[in-house]
């Protein structure tokens, strides 16, 4: 069956971070003065311009900071979808990514703020692999 949702469409400064999902090997910007780690990817580091930013590899696990049950969606691509899980993960490297929780019920009884989950690689199409998380054991 085809992907019938919009997809990102990636563009040469975010072309680098869907080439690392393509990739099966997720990699964001990281300051090379301090080290910090940047998401959204991005021309210029956050507060410092001179700054170096380069791609570096991450875990792909983190914790779930926030999460919302969309019941309804005003989109009609996403409408058959719900409820779903929408979730902010805050990566072992500290920054946070927007994403979709899978293998899990779509409850508040179910998901849980903290709960540790795991990147994993839907490919989508041919060209667009996206991040969505699940459930990390132990």
């Amino acid at each position: 069956m085809a992907y019938d949702r919009p997809l990102p469409q990636p563009d040469p400064q975010t072309r680098p971070f869907w080439d690392s999902l393509k990739a099966h090997a997720m990699q964001l910007q990281r300051s090379k003065s301090t080290g910090a780690w940047v998401y959204y990817p991005r021309l210029l580091a956050p507060g410092d311009p001179e700054d170096e930013l380069q791609w570096a590899p991450v875990t792909g696990r983190g914790t779930v900071y926030a999460f919302a049950i969309p019941h309804v969606h005003p989109t009609p691509a996403f409408r058959a979808l719900a409820p779903y899980v929408v979730a902010l993960i805050e990566l072992e490297e500290g920054v946070r990514i927007l994403s979709n929780l899978i293998d899990v019920e779509p409850t508040p009884a179910a998901v849980t703020i903290g709960m540790p989950v795991e990147l994993v690689y839907d490919d989508v199409t041919e060209e667009i692999t996206l991040p969505r998380f699940r459930p990390r054991s132990g």
